[in-house]
């Protein structure tokens, strides 16, 4: 399995971090992809990576909910860090307009900018969007589908949010814990959109799933949001495990890091 979102360098796991990792390996995660948030998560980031070589990769980005009056230093100095470390994709970054408002043109602004890092370099980009399908949809179009790909992150949408993702093209639907939870109408989207347009993630520290729900959530959790999905689709875990792994490699460029540092393991 491999978790193409976590935060596990927050300081929520600072009490614990390492047995996390047995257990998410223990548990069959290949891989954690690493976004960041903002300029002060730069340096836990890059510690954690640097102590997992092989299983932590990072990707770079200024979140939308840390756009405010600092966001062109913080874009500044977050532009400056993709010279100076190897990165697996462009992230956390997109629009937000549940928790804050007042910086909705500067989160479009900040958005496309990082948008056109992801053309540049030729990186994926992991995408946040909370009530902000259109705006994003229309960010997307502006700077240039054709050019970029990535990932829906914590996927909310709906079937026709789905239908414009597709025609996107080389975009995937992250799958979280909130495809557990009791409520939640997600399955069903799901299933219409088809395992070939998923990937897994956990978000930790957020979002854990069922029967954790409301708890510290993390990677080793992701067996219980693959059973899920299998359940949705009637197929078995394994075949859900194998499917969203080579989606997610299909947009992340891990597959020869991850096989040198399982040789270096042998030895």
């Amino acid at each position: 399995m491999i978790d193409t979102h976590t935060h596990i360098y927050l300081e929520e796991f600072d009490a614990d971090r390492a047995e996390v990792i047995r257990r998410a390996k223990q548990a069959g995660v290949e891989a954690i992809l690493l976004p960041n948030i903002d300029a002060s998560t730069l340096k836990r980031l890059f510690d954690l990576c640097s102590d997992e070589r092989g299983f932590a990769f990072p990707l770079m980005g200024l979140h939308p909910t840390s756009v405010d009056h600092t966001y062109a230093s913080q874009l500044s100095r977050i532009e400056k860090t993709l010279s100076q470390h190897t990165f697996y994709g462009i992230g956390e970054i997109g629009i937000d307009l549940y928790w804050e408002q007042r910086y909705r043109k500067e989160q479009k602004e900040v958005f496309e900018e990082q948008l056109r890092w992801s053309r540049d370099l030729h990186l994926p980009v992991s995408i946040h969007t909370r009530n902000a399908f259109a705006e994003v949809f229309d960010s997307i179009h502006k700077v240039g589908a054709e050019g970029l790909r990535g990932v829906f992150h914590c996927f909310g949408g709906t079937l026709e949010d789905v239908a414009e993702i597709r025609r996107l093209s080389g975009f995937m639907l992250g799958v979280n814990g909130t495809v557990t939870y009791r409520k939640s109408s997600l399955p069903d989207v799901l299933l219409q959109a088809g395992l070939d347009m998923l990937v897994s993630e956990t978000d930790a520290p957020y979002l854990a799933p069922l029967p954790w729900r409301g708890k510290r959530n993390e990677p080793s959790f992701l067996k219980e949001i693959i059973g899920k999905i299998a359940s949705v689709f009637e197929i078995s875990p394994e075949k859900v495990a194998k499917a969203l792994k080579k989606n997610a490699l299909s947009v992340f460029d891990l597959q020869a890091v991850i096989d040198s540092s399982k040789k270096n393991d042998e030895y």
